[in-house]
């Protein structure tokens, strides 16, 4: 059977007979490559043992494959191998400084594989006594064992790494300094965030939208203008990522900067056609459940809006003047009228809910006052007869004060 088959019918065994004693070095390989899609097998504990034992061979090739497989398993299978190396006993009841203890240990190790698994079992573990050992990594000559430490660190969240992570922003390989941009944005701490900034024009587009889905974290204006920079990216998914970052930003600054910022953005959303902008706005309005969020997504959505999206953004607003939030009905009927235009389609969306008895009469006076600042004259003929036919008074006296705007009643 070849090897495909072996791991296709769940022979371990055959595989494990292979890894110790086939003569062919790639057959040795491929066998502890593939024991290592095997963590829920009958015979785990074989298959643990079998990869555990082959670490101690003379391949280097062999060697890196089993500590592979055997950080594939996960649980406890990579720990029997480092607690053994450490000489510590790792068993189920021993405490995490202990296994942590045995990791560090393993991070000095001669190979990369090994201080790649010792680093992501010390990112598990969540020990922050192992964070000054886990930034001696940073200097690792294997950008694996560099990129492994910083995504450690990250999970970690203690601040002694800032420093240690912003050193690796610089670093030639972009696997590291996305791990390291991805580190830093989860400790998300003054100083973590600073050292984001100029990531945005990254050479690395994965960095460039790992940096630019940070700076929503910020609590104040700094990153507003890196934010319309990267509006402008050639990545549709660096775009989308600020916009979620620019609207996450609105919600946080202080409420008296909140305006500023929006009005320093709406030149650059404005009148814009691209939908990798303006379907995350939507996508917010119609699905996040933080009010603030909403409300700001509602006023930049009368502000940027796609041609080719356009409707799907009218109905979106549309939906928003249900909303439980007055803020939000407010916002969504000022967007509706940003987006009145030459063209009838919110007219002809606001009367279509407007003329529907069983929409709650507040919803449809908020759609007949928005009907005051876009409508026509076909509004106004609407609006004339819905005076004299409604039963709900909050329905009629909006309708009186459209239709004044409106020319009033003949």
């Amino acid at each position: 059977m070849s090897l495909y088959e072996l791991e296709r019918d769940g022979e371990v065994q055959e595989l494990i007979r292979l890894l110790r004693e086939s003569d062919n070095e790639r057959v040795s390989v491929r066998a502890a490559e593939l024991l290592g899609n095997f963590p829920d097998h009958d015979d785990r504990k074989d298959v643990v043992s079998a990869l555990v034992q082959a670490v101690q061979t003379d391949s280097d090739a062999v060697t890196a494959a089993a500590i592979d497989s055997l950080d594939e398993l996960g649980g406890d299978a990579i720990e029997q191998l480092i607690g053994r190396m450490a000489g510590i006993e790792l068993d189920d009841d021993a405490a995490d400084w202990v296994r942590a203890k045995a990791f560090v240990q393993a991070l000095d190790a001669e190979v990369p594989e090994l201080r790649m698994a010792a680093a992501n079992g010390l990112g598990r573990l969540d020990q922050t006594d192992a964070v000054p050992k886990l930034t001696e990594r940073f200097e690792d000559p294997d950008p694996r064992v560099r990129a492994r430490a910083a995504r450690s660190a990250g999970k970690i969240g203690d601040s002694r790494a800032t420093g240690p992570l912003e050193s690796l922003l610089t670093d030639p390989k972009g696997a590291v300094r996305r791990e390291a941009a991805e580190a830093l944005g989860n400790i998300g701490n003054r100083q973590a965030l600073q050292a984001l900034l100029p990531m945005y024009e990254d050479d690395n587009e994965q960095v460039r939208r790992i940096a630019v889905g940070a700076f929503g974290n910020f609590e104040n204006d700094r990153p507003v203008d890196y934010l319309v920079e990267a509006l402008s990216d050639d990545s549709a998914g660096v775009r989308r990522t600020a916009v979620y970052s620019l609207v996450e930003l609105l919600s946080n600054v202080p409420t008296e900067q909140s305006h500023d910022i929006r009005e320093t953005v709406v030149e650059k959303l404005s009148n814009t056609d691209d939908r990798s902008v303006v379907v995350p706005l939507v996508e917010i309005l119609e699905e996040s459940t933080q009010a603030a969020q909403r409300r700001n997504t509602a006023w930049l959505l009368g502000r940027a809006t796609s041609e080719a999206e356009r409707d799907r953004v009218i109905d979106a607003l549309v939906s928003a003047l249900a909303d439980d939030g007055q803020m939000l009905r407010q916002f969504a009927a000022t967007s509706l009228a940003e987006l009145g235009g030459e063209d009838n389609r919110v007219e002809r969306r606001l009367l279509k809910l407007v003329q529907d008895d069983s929409v709650d009469p507040a919803v449809r006076g908020q759609a007949i006052f928005t009907l005051g600042k876009v409508g026509g004259e076909r509004s106004r003929k609407v609006l004339d007869k819905l005076i004299d036919e409604t039963d709900h008074d909050i329905v009629r006296k909006k309708a009186f004060s459209a239709i004044s705007k409106l020319g009033g009643r003949r």
